[in-house]
């Protein structure tokens, strides 16, 4: 030090110092402004930049400040440099923090964009947010002038441990790389697997599948089993699903009016019931003479999975409903059942099958 600092050397830090709080303040300020308008975009992007700069800019404003009231200040060499390489690291974190944030929305607005859901694949975001902080240390150690090569290399060493350690959980943060990479599976996708779980994809984070049922409960699949299952995404290639309700008529029905009365309640119920297919070509298809009755199939359009329980349900009440008004019969199973006293030749009668009728002896 070559001289002892006077008031005026301290004022003058104090002033800079003071400015660059300030400065801190206002830009927080302009920048919650900012946000305010970034909000009404469609574009999330803007939001996720505005956001991270509100904790970037004010810190480096007040660091800034910081440097400035150590430079008037008559400190030595040592001190100096040592203060700059501090106030360095301290904004480098500080914006490696910021720049985490940033990448991590981007890459979770840009999920949400591509799978039009507000559930995200965390696995890519957790990934990205460790790489981008890891970096940011790594740069923040050199500035300090600690050398990072033995540490990379212990680092080097130390992750060969912590792989054969690691090996179940690696294989399932592979296995949801390789998932979401192959886009089998996205956030938003109804599947069902082989062994029975089904539901809507939530999440797909570094160890695990989370799928929502419909009865609103979480099932946890680890990324490894869901890769090797067999499974079926009910969303893919479209959304939009085929709904065959099976239905049946007396042998003494007109079929061609059958088909007419069906294809019109087919009709109604794709134009009024919510998640019905307005534009949906719609099908009968006769296909088996029963004991009682000729069976069909009628063929819906749903316009996702879970939409098919409220439009069968129509469907069926409308369906029945119009059968009763044009006088279509839809027949109970019967069965012929012989009823003979012991030693008698058979006697026929025509029973429900639902009854129940004892032998005589």
């Amino acid at each position: 030090m070559s001289r002892d600092p006077v008031l005026h050397d301290w004022v003058v830090a104090a002033i800079a110092m003071a400015a660059g709080v300030a400065a801190g303040l206002l830009l927080r300020a302009v920048l919650r402004w900012l946000g305010k308008h970034a909000s009404r975009t469609a574009w999330t992007g803007d939001d996720v930049i505005v956001d991270a700069l509100r904790t970037l800019a004010p810190w480096a404003a007040v660091i800034g400040g910081a440097a400035a009231a150590a430079s008037v200040l008559p400190l030595t060499t040592r001190v100096t440099g040592l203060v700059n390489q501090s106030l360095t690291a301290l904004l480098i974190l500080i914006a490696t923090v910021t720049a985490a944030r940033v990448v991590a929305g981007l890459v979770q607005s840009l999920a949400q964009a591509r799978t039009g859901v507000a559930g995200s694949a965390s696995i890519f975001v957790n990934i990205t947010r460790v790489v981008v902080l890891t970096m940011g240390v790594l740069v923040a150690l050199e500035t300090m002038g600690v050398s990072i090569a033995p540490l990379l290399t212990a680092l080097g060493v130390g992750g060969l441990a912590v792989a054969l350690a690691l090996q179940d959980t690696l294989a399932n943060l592979f296995a949801g790389v390789h998932i979401l990479a192959s886009k089998t599976v996205q956030p938003g996708d109804y599947i069902r697997l082989s062994s029975g779980e089904e539901g809507y994809v939530v999440d797909i984070n570094w160890r695990n599948t989370v799928v929502r049922n419909l009865s609103n409960n979480l099932v946890i699949i680890p990324n490894g089993r869901l890769a090797r299952t067999n499974m079926t995404n009910f969303t893919q290639p479209e959304q939009k699903l085929s709904l065959l309700v099976q239905a049946g008529v007396g042998y003494d029905s007109d079929l061609e009016h059958v088909e007419r009365v069906t294809l019109d309640v087919v009709d109604t119920v794709m134009a009024d019931v919510s998640g019905g297919v307005a534009d949906h070509e719609a099908a009968v298809r006769f296909h088996t003479f029963a004991d009682s009755r000729i069976n069909f199939t009628v063929i819906l359009g749903v316009g996702e999975f879970s939409d098919q329980y409220r439009i069968k349900h129509e469907f069926i009440k409308r369906l029945h409903e119009r059968f009763r008004a044009e006088g279509i019969a839809i027949p109970a199973p019967t069965h012929t059942v012989s009823v003979q006293p012991w030693g008698s030749s058979p006697i026929p009668h025509q029973r429900d099958a639902s009854a129940s009728v004892p032998a005589e002896r």
